[in-house]
């Protein structure tokens, strides 16, 4: 059983609150629009990172992450990336990874709107952990926490960080 905490859209932004939630992971996954390599230096001293770099990212971040990556995790194949769509509203890159070899879980971040959603075409689960970070018009700033054991996506908890502004 492996423990992942799930976010996106930090855009540079980490607090004492987001550290607590990382230590009780086993992972952290980010979902893109980190900021700046900071975060995720500050992440890597205390869990295992798997990131993909987001439009706001720069070189630093581009040469350390992809754009888009795929693995698997306690038998779940996993596809993240930071622009991906919606199902039904993919992106064309995305909708080609996954017409070829569909994932059980693709995630992005992007929208800033936490969503959750099962595709039942291409049978998967769709996460948007929405955004953590301070920058951005989102109203709340939000994670996801789950587990992943046997092949199943498992206990999927939203986090709410409190307000934008706060």
């Amino acid at each position: 059983m492996k423990k992942i905490l799930l976010l996106s859209d930090t855009h540079g932004y980490l607090d004492d609150t987001m550290l607590k939630y990382i230590r009780q992971a086993d992972e952290v996954w980010h979902a893109g629009d980190i900021g700046t390599v900071d975060v995720t230096d500050q992440i890597k001293k205390i869990k295992p990172l798997r990131a993909v770099y987001g439009n706001i990212d720069g070189g630093e971040l581009r040469k350390e992450f992809k754009e888009t990556t795929g693995f698997t995790v306690e038998n779940v194949s996993v596809l993240m990336t930071h622009i991906g769509g919606y199902p039904g509203r993919y992106e064309s890159t995305v909708r080609e990874i996954i017409k070829k070899n569909p994932p059980k879980l693709f995630i992005s971040g992007h929208s800033h709107i936490l969503k959750v959603m099962y595709d039942k075409k291409n049978k998967l689960l769709h996460m948007n952990p929405g955004a953590a970070g301070k920058n951005g018009f989102h109203h709340k700033r939000t994670m996801l926490r789950f587990k992943l054991e046997r092949g199943d996506i498992k206990d999927l908890e939203v986090i709410e960080l409190g307000n934008r502004s706060s």
